[in-house]
Order: structure tokens, then sequence, then C-alpha cells
């Protein structure tokens, strides 16, 4: 979620991205009246019990209800741009609309930096170790929480699925494949090669029908995600903080790192009903950073699409949950107080170029991230020290997590950040390899075992600190069964780390200083405290 500089999320030390994709659903009645102008399509979200009524709002605006959604309360209709949005939302029995197109970015951050002004980047060959996984040595993260001796004790138990709700995953990579679950992986977005404005977004089509495979990844982001959760221990790379999970693609992020609301609403739902365990989500819905209900520097038709994120992801958010799906959201790089928000620059994000500035508060949420019921985490240092990126916030911090940082030290290095695995293809799409497969930046590391060679990635981000708490909550189901998320939640916070605000509380960065509140047992920068691996396999029940 490129809320780090409050832009989207991209690649590299990437950004995030926007889900989308239009599922069928059961179809509905009613009969459209007289329209003018260009059609488009929205999700029109009814209070309980009053699908008969909104249906009957959508054919008096000249709409055209072309299927619904009962499970979390929403029809899908075509009408006729503002003048149906600002008709239909007028009906007490209609409490949001939504565009049905892409709005989200994902919580990497964008490489700023650059090669020539980092320091301390370790040499590939002295950091082989004879044993074990060749780049374990890279992993500060997994010693942090304790994940390399938690092995020992938990793995990870097959039975457990954790779900990707990301930009997809690259399921033939060598230090995925063992894990990867092709046939419950899903992919709920069609490739779109330009936005509204006909400006390039996710690019020419890979295939023919503009769907991605599931076991494809051409951004790199979600790739990196689950291979934090889960790589497996094979003598190969790295190894992830569940090693023995199964790892289920649920794709809801387009190739250019942006969500649509639609795809998440999906993508949440699928994880439910297959019976997933965990699931990841690294980024925000967009348009919005924040969605306000009633900011006076809206339009109507803003107003009612902001309503709609907030009620569609929570209602999404309360189905899986009732299924037995423990959510974890990255909490987001804006290097803001959540707690006390004042003014939203980056809104709305889609299409590029929309964004204007106003005021907001509190009441205004960042989506999931803030959705009751989700575990937001920050992001820490190798020093334990919050990440200057990282969102924080008393009420919005559930726990914290390694998610990198370059200036955690003299100097840049992505030594500092987070080392995972890479899809091949898209590092070489984003000109980051020779055409012999060799490194061009050091953000980027090549892993040869017997003549085998696999690709990984230094990323920072909220975006990488999530996947670790991830892990975490797969190894408490792992040990104890499908005890659901609230018991899991539970475990998670008492197995972390206890670990106080910083002396004095306003820690300076150098060029900016973030306050923390709170006592040990809950502050806004660490949450319940650091995650632990060993802590949750060896946690009392």
């Amino acid at each position: 979620m490129d809320w780090g500089s409050m832009r989207r999320v991209a690649r590299g030390l990437t950004a995030l991205a926007l889900v989308g994709a239009m599922t069928a659903c059961s179809s509905a009645s009613g009969a459209p009246s007289p329209r003018s102008g260009p059609s488009s399509q929205f999700l029109v979200f009814y209070a309980d019990g009053q699908q008969a009524q909104a249906l009957e709002a959508i054919r008096r605006a000249g709409g055209t209800a072309e299927s619904t959604e009962a499970k979390l309360g929403y029809v899908l209709a075509q009408g006729s741009g503002d003048a149906f949005v600002n008709r239909v939302g007028a009906d007490s029995s209609v409490v949001g609309v939504s565009a049905d197109r892409q709005i989200g970015y994902a919580s990497a951050l964008d490489d700023a930096g650059g090669a020539a002004r980092r320091t301390g980047f370790p040499d590939a060959s002295a950091l082989t170790s004879p044993k074990g996984e060749p780049l374990a040595p890279r992993q500060w993260d997994m010693r942090m929480i304790g994940a390399d001796r938690a092995h020992a004790k938990q793995p990870g138990s097959r039975k457990v699925l954790v779900g990707v709700i990301d930009t997809g995953i690259d399921g033939n990579h060598p230090d995925i494949a063992p894990n990867f679950n092709r046939e419950l992986s899903r992919n709920f977005v069609t490739d779109k090669p330009k936005d509204s404005n006909g400006d390039r977004l996710d690019g020419p089509c890979e295939v023919v029908s503009c769907k991605d495979p599931v076991d494809e990844d051409d951004d790199g982001h979600g790739t990196h995600v689950a291979s934090t959760i889960a790589s497996p221990i094979n003598g190969i790379g790295i190894a992830g903080v569940a090693p023995d999970v199964q790892l289920v693609n649920i794709r809801a992020g387009q190739d250019s790192g942006f969500f649509f609301l639609k795809a998440s609403l999906d993508a949440l739902t699928y994880a439910g009903d297959i019976g997933v365990d965990v699931v990841n989500m690294s980024y925000y819905v967009d348009p919005w950073l924040f969605n306000c209900r009633d900011n006076p520097a809206d339009s109507k038709k803003q107003q009612l699409e902001q309503r709609a994120i907030i009620t569609g992801m929570q209602r999404a958010i309360d189905y899986a949950r009732k299924k037995g799906v423990t959510v974890i959201s990255a909490l987001g790089n804006g290097s803001s107080d959540l707690g006390h928000p004042k003014v939203d620059s980056s809104s709305p994000g889609y299409p590029r170029g929309d964004e204007k500035t106003r005021k907001i508060d509190n009441s205004c949420l960042n989506v999931p991230a803030e959705s009751k019921g989700v575990i937001s985490v920050s992001s820490l240092g190798p020093s334990g020290r919050k990440a200057l990126y990282s969102d924080y916030g008393l009420e919005q911090t559930d726990v914290s997590a390694p998610g990198g940082d370059e200036l955690d030290g003299n100097g840049l290095s992505p030594a500092r950040t987070i080392l995972a695995a890479a899809p091949e293809g898209a590092l070489r799409a984003q000109g980051k390899l020779d055409r012999a497969g060799k490194p061009k930046t050091d953000e980027v590391v090549r892993s040869c075992v017997k003549g085998a060679c696999s690709y990984y990635q230094y990323m920072e981000g909220t975006s990488m600190a999530a996947p670790h708490a991830t892990g975490v909550a797969a190894l408490i189901v792992s040990r104890f069964g499908k005890i659901g998320p609230d018991k899991v939640e539970k475990l998670l916070y008492e197995s972390a780390t206890k670990h106080a605000c910083p002396s004095p509380r306003k820690f300076s960065y150098g060029s900016e200083a973030h306050v923390c509140e709170g006592g040990k047992a809950r502050n806004g920068f660490y949450g319940h405290g650091i995650v632990s691996a060993l802590g949750a396999v060896t946690v009392k029940p």
C-alpha cells in the first residue's frame, strides 16, 4: 500500500494493487426504465432485509439489476453514471453504491533509493550456509520472531490452508511449489490493458482471455507475501514462518497493483466457502485511502462509494470470520497516526490524477486495516524500532512484525528489508535481470542449488510485516486445530513479545517524529507485541 508516501503500492521495494473482476451471481429480476447516457456497472448495497426495495429503487433510477449476492447483500446493476448513483443512493433501502472498477493498492514501498546509495549489502556467497536453507543467514526477520527455532517444534500442518489475497502467486517457483494448492486457487480479476482514461494500466494481456492462470504473478508482490508465510524447508533459498502449511492463491489484484472492490468481496467469500483458515490482505481498498461516510468535501456520489467500501468489506469480513477465517491485514505505509488523521491528499486514487486534498478525522477508515474483526500489523526494522514509513495508532495497531527498514542503521541497505521469493518473469519484465539471468540490482538475489536457480527479492513495507503475523496464526491453527478466529487472535496476542513505547515516546527519525501512545501491554507502535512464532508453538491454551 503505498500508503507509505501516500501513493498506491507498486513494486520492487514495490507497490500494491487494486482488486477487480466480476463473477457470476444468482440472477435478479426487474425491468429497467428507459435510460440515457453511457451505462456502467455498480455494486448497490442494500440494508438488511431490503433486497426487494433495492431492486425496485434500481428500476426507478433507470438501471438494470444484473445479479445479486445475497451473502453480502448487494446487487450488481447497470446504470447511467452519476445520475443513476444519485437517484438510487437517495432511496432508504440503499446504504452504499460503488462503481465496479479497480480501487486498491498494495503495501510495499517503491524503491526510491537506488543501489548507488546503499551500503552494507552482503555478498551471496558469504551468506550461504552449508546446512539448512542457503539464504537463511539473510533472514533476520525469522530470527526476530523465533521462526528458525519454532520449526523444530511445529512447522505447520498440511491441513491448514492460508489464503493469499494479492496479485497472485508464482506456483511454479521452486521455493513455493511444494506448498502451493493449485486445485483450490482462484483468480478473481481480468487484466485490463488501459484505465478509464486510456492510459496504460496492466499492459497487454499475457493470455487470450486476459485472465491469468492461477499459478502466475506478473507483479511479484503476492509471491513475496506467500513465500514469507510458507516457503518450505527444502534446501532451496529460504524458509517461511510456517513451512508445512498449504498456500492458496485467491487473487484480487491487477498486474498493475490495483484492487477492485468486487474482487476483494469475491475473494473473502470464496475463502470462507472453501474452509481457508487464515487470509493475508496486504493492501487497502481504493480509490479512497480513508473512507468517510459524510465528508462535506466529497460529492454525494463519492460519499456513496465510500459507504459501499466500508459496508461491503465489513460484510465480507464478517462472512469469512463466521466461516472460521482469521483475517490479517497490513496497517499501511503512510507514516501516519491512524488514530488522529487530519488530511488525505491521496484520494480518490483511481484513475490517476483524480486526487484532491481534504480534511478528515478519526471517523474516516482505512479499509480493511480499520475494519472490525481484522488483525492489523505495523512494521519493524531489524533493530526492533517501528519503521519510519509504517502507520501506527493505539486503536489501530494490533500486533507488530518485521517488515524491513532500509534506514534502520548507517546508510541504506536492502539487507535490512525482507528477502522472499520472486517470479523470474516479473523480474525480467521489470528490467532487474540481464539476458543471462544475472541480477542487475542488489535488491534481487539468485540462488542456485545443484544447477537449478531461483530468484528472491528484498522488499519492505507493512505488506511484508503482515505475512509474518499470518504465518504465526497458521502455526496456532496447526497446533490447536480449527478453534475459530477469536481464539486464534487471543493466542496470537498472548504469544507475542510485549514491547513498550520508546523513551521518550516522541521518537525521532531525523526528518520527522512519531508519538507512541499506550503501555507495554498495548501501544500504538507495537500493539499487543511483536508476533512470535516460537511463542505460538509453546504458549499454553
